[in-house]
């Protein structure tokens, strides 16, 4: 009995130390220095217009929202097309439906239009590939809690063009991104470096 008693308290204290050794020194910061570390968001995307010449007939199928530290991002996903998705982003003061010219108000400080060179239906049946509805809200995209957007609307898709307003709280800075089968775009929180 003794014995075993021994070897369950050597056991224990061999567990402790190599428990101890395990964990490296510094590993949990303190919590001043957690309070004071900024996070350093990139600068220099600016608001003017960008654009890409690239077009495709692969159609657009959905659109989706996400926050970051540093900016909100809104993702255009146009399954098929490659790197070839052209796109046209710029902030305007009223937001204008192709071919109709109709008025489609955006709420927000500001306005980004977003254009995709893509169709939002099937170019050989004209069938809808999204969702969207002229004039109303993204569907599936719900803005509760983004610090930069504010509301989005649906512009319709014209002669393989689709259109989107995109309203943001001010005309803050943005970048724009083609990857495969999507496109990106960022707008930042502030003007400022930090997150």
């Amino acid at each position: 009995m003794v014995r075993i008693r021994r070897a369950c308290a050597t056991l224990a204290l061999v567990g402790a130390t190599v428990g101890v050794a395990a964990v490296p020194a510094g590993a949990a910061p303190d919590a001043t220095s957690r309070s004071t570390t900024a996070t350093t968001c990139p600068t220099g995307w600016g608001s003017l217009a960008k654009t890409d010449a690239g077009a495709t007939v692969a159609p657009m199928t959905n659109v989706r929202t996400g926050r970051h530290t540093c900016f909100d991002r809104m993702v255009v996903d146009v399954p098929g097309a490659g790197s070839g998705v052209g796109y046209t982003v710029q902030y305007v003061t009223r937001l204008h439906q192709d071919g109709s010219g109709r008025h489609i108000p955006v709420a927000g400080g500001a306005v980004l239009a977003v254009r995709v060179v893509a169709p939002a239906y099937d170019p050989e049946t004209g069938a809808a590939t999204y969702p969207g509805r002229v004039a109303r809200p993204l569907p599936g995209v719900d803005l509760t809690g983004y610090r930069t957007f504010r509301d989005t609307r649906f512009a319709g898709s014209f002669e393989g063009e689709t259109q989107i307003g995109l309203g943001v709280r001010a005309r803050l800075p943005f970048r724009v991104q083609q990857l495969d089968d999507r496109v990106i775009v960022d707008v930042a929180h502030s003007w400022t470096a930090t997150g």
